[in-house]
């Protein structure tokens, strides 16, 4: 059997642990075995893959672009979920705003999620302004409740849209999963409605380092990539994923993030 695999991931909620058992569990008997670690943050989590304790990390978008930039280009992007590939931050407001596009949001006030949030925080300026609107036309409120995990928990994102029902801002930005599963749906029915979305990018995606000799990372992948939604005991795991397949990675997508740190300056990596 091959030498286990050693797969970083950030404890961003209790569920991750059944997560991540499963996922060893499935590839067990496979011609990759792993094992898992798990970070209290993202930063910590680069450092150790940057470092050689880990052979392959779990990455948000920023984590991705910060693993780039800190090594140089010697990052491998390996896989990602069906549902990283099209992303994107939408705009909400509360139902009768009158609201509609980029331009519209002129003079209002905008609720931001955590600093470290690419959905939530740095794409939605980036993309504001790619849309023509000086982004200091806006009165920013940034609600930094989950510093270090890069928005995971999506408690940022549930207090900017707390201020927008409580009429303490008039938009907030939030990532496309939080608008599907809170902001439109059952929970908070016709309290919210979108006012404009940005063009999909993506998001989440397992990496490595060029040092990983592609005979213990490509067996890894191709195993990752063969979990089939119709088997009962693989899709358990994908559902609490949220996907229904692996893919490959889709690097164009993350081309509106790495201009958008360089733009804003982010130098704070958390």
């Amino acid at each position: 059997m091959s030498e286990q695999l050693l797969v970083g991931a950030v404890a961003y909620t209790p569920n991750v642990v059944p997560i991540w058992e499963g996922i060893r569990e499935y590839f067990a008997d496979s011609p990759a075995p792993m094992d898992f670690i798990l970070f209290s943050n993202y930063g910590r989590q680069v450092q150790a893959l940057r470092a050689g304790q880990v052979d392959i990390i779990w990455n948000t978008n920023l984590a991705y672009v910060r693993t780039v930039m800190q090594t140089g280009g010697r990052a491998r992007a390996l896989a990602m979920r069906d549902t990283d590939t099209r992303f994107a931050t939408v705009f909400v407001a509360r139902t009768g705003s009158g609201l509609s596009g980029p331009g519209a949001l002129a003079g209002q006030r905008l609720a931001l999620g955590s600093a470290d949030s690419a959905q939530a925080a740095i794409l939605p300026l980036y993309y504001l302004a790619r849309a023509g609107l000086d982004p200091t036309l806006l009165e920013v409120t940034r609600f930094n409740s989950d510093i270090g995990k890069h928005g995971d928990t999506g408690r940022s994102e549930l207090d900017a849209i707390d201020a927008v029902l409580a009429g303490e801002a008039d938009v907030a930005a939030i990532g496309i999963t939080t608008w599907e599963g809170i902001g439109a749906g059952e929970l908070m029915p016709e309290a919210l409605e979108a006012v404009w979305q940005t063009e999909p990018y993506c998001h989440c995606m397992f990496t490595a380092l060029d040092t990983l000799p592609a005979e213990r990372y490509e067996p890894w992948v191709s195993t990752l990539l063969a979990m089939d939604w119709e088997r009962p005991e693989h899709r358990r795991i994908l559902e609490l994923e949220g996907l229904r397949r692996w893919v490959r990675p889709e690097l164009d997508g993350y081309a509106g993030l790495f201009a958008a740190v360089e733009e804003q300056g982010v130098t704070k990596w958390w």
